[in-house]
């Protein structure tokens, strides 16, 4: 039902997968996203069967209305979920609320310094990661105490290069930013731009001063059987997609 990461062994976490919920069709089984049009009690359901296996209740479970930018909220308490605010990070200090992040092809983080007792979790597709939402979350758990040097980072099931291929004006707009992204780009056997989104996702994290990166490996598009995949979807014109959750806590 989840993964989890050698670097937060010592932190509550869970890199979730599809597995394990109620949720049918196109949204089987552990669908946590309210915003898709599953069933709403069952996608309470299953956020409910994700807080319990962190250790806590739906209502101490903090999830945004993500807008693939850089924006974090620090998390005092929880809200509901009619008033999600619009940002793609949190971080808190508080124990029992747990905070999560929802993906179907982009890259959750999950960071922790468990020394100061301060955690985060990001959501970072390109345009985030570009945007500089890590860094973002970065800098708002050292506003809380942590240490950069004591952070560990965690980058979980996301699309795999050899899924995720692009245009060359894709290329264009990140290599603008830094010429060296020219290095997370490779070639398919048809000759399309295949980009690696978590080696980028990775290097963002060590331009902010973490040092400590773990990287789950799984392929959101091609490991149907486990993840949802927004961009599967698209390619198959399916009218809609579940989200899995990456969740952390105190």
């Amino acid at each position: 039902m989840f993964l989890t990461s050698p670097n937060l062994s010592t932190i509550s976490h869970g890199f979730f997968t599809r597995k394990g919920g109620v949720s049918s069709g196109l949204y089987a089984s552990l669908n946590c996203g309210w915003g898709s049009d599953d069933d709403k009690a069952n996608v309470a359901e299953n956020r409910s069967r994700v807080a319990a296996k962190l250790g806590t209740t739906l209502e101490n479970f903090c999830s945004l209305y993500q807008i693939h930018g850089r924006e974090v909220v620090t998390v005092e308490k929880p809200w509901l979920r009619t008033e999600l605010p619009k940002a793609d990070a949190m971080v808190t200090t508080q124990k029992g609320i747990a905070i999560g992040v929802l993906t179907a092809d982009c890259a959750p983080v999950l960071f922790a310094d468990a020394k100061a007792g301060v955690i985060g979790a990001a959501h970072a597709g390109w345009k985030g990661a570009l945007a500089g939402v890590l860094s973002s979350t970065v800098e708002a758990m050292c506003a809380l105490g942590a240490n950069k040097a004591n952070i560990a980072a965690a980058i979980g099931p996301c699309i795999a290069q050899r899924s995720y291929e692009v245009g060359a004006e894709f290329r264009e707009t990140l290599v603008k930013e830094n010429a060296g992204n020219g290095a997370f780009f490779g070639k398919s056997a048809t000759d399309s731009l295949l980009f690696d989104l978590r080696g980028y996702v990775r290097s963002k994290l060590a331009e902010a001063g973490i040092t400590h990166i773990n990287t789950l490996e799984n392929d959101t598009y091609s490991e149907e059987d486990d993840f949802f995949s927004f961009r599967r979807t698209t390619h198959r014109r399916e009218p809609d997609y579940g989200r899995q959750v990456s969740a952390i806590m105190l």
